[in-house]
């Protein structure tokens, strides 16, 4: 309902010109024959290699952790869902606001990098807080939660501003298929490794993207397209 509502309350940004392109099929090798655009984009992989998995399974780990040791009195699903709830909807908010207000001040590879540095930092560690206090273990995934979302506006923001005008839709669109198709491997994964090696090899797996997104998003600082994004900061 509230995008219902916002459609017709905000007007297109800056980049709409005239009529909408059509998709343009021929073009979507430029996603990866750019290096800028190639560089935003497997950012973009890293960052969703890690994400939708997080958020799909962190209840769940949870719930099995507040089984083995709980708060008295409090009824682990109950818990586990409010838990949930801090990480991705406060968390969530909390860091995609503070992740768009930071980076068009401070430049968005320099936001993305930090992000994603914390957010796999995070995903290495708190698997291994399996059965500690729930407070711990809530704490560490709201802050988990805040710096994995507060990167992501930011990789379709550079696609945005380095794609050709008439290009951006396509260039959207190619990120955002690379990006869930990422996510199915690694939602699929989790519940795999956590079977066989537990909560904490099943979350570092999630690292491997953030390692691959800082990389891509490093080098996409460098490169002399970075002038383009956030007016100039990079």
């Amino acid at each position: 309902v509230i995008a219902s509502i916002a459609i017709f309350a905000f007007k297109p940004g800056p980049t709409k010109k005239g009529p909408n392109p059509p998709l343009e099929l021929r073009a979507i090798t430029d996603a990866f024959a750019k290096r800028s655009l190639c560089l935003a984009n497997l950012g973009y992989i890293g960052h969703m290699w890690e994400l939708y998995a997080m958020w799909t399974w962190i209840g769940v780990f949870f719930e099995e952790s507040f089984q083995v040791r709980g708060i008295p009195g409090v009824d682990s699903k109950t818990l586990a869902r409010a838990g949930t709830f801090l990480v991705m909807g406060v968390g969530g908010v909390g860091g995609a606001l503070l992740g768009g207000y930071l980076a068009d001040r401070l430049g968005r590879t320099h936001v993305t990098s930090l992000s994603m540095a914390v957010s796999g930092f995070m995903a290495l560690i708190t698997g291994f807080l399996y059965g500690s206090h729930p407070l711990v273990l809530i704490l560490a995934g709201m802050v988990w939660g805040i710096f994995i979302i507060s990167d992501s506006a930011q990789f379709s923001a550079c696609v945005l501003e380095l794609s050709e005008p008439h290009l951006i839709g396509t260039m959207v669109t190619v990120q955002t298929t690379l990006g869930f198709t990422v996510s199915l491997l690694t939602v699929s994964l989790v519940p795999i490794v956590a079977k066989s090696g537990g909560w904490g090899a099943a979350f570092c797996c999630l690292a491997v993207g953030p390692v691959w997104g800082v990389a891509a998003m490093l080098l996409l600082q460098r490169h002399p397209d970075a002038r383009k994004l956030a007016g100039g900061r990079g």
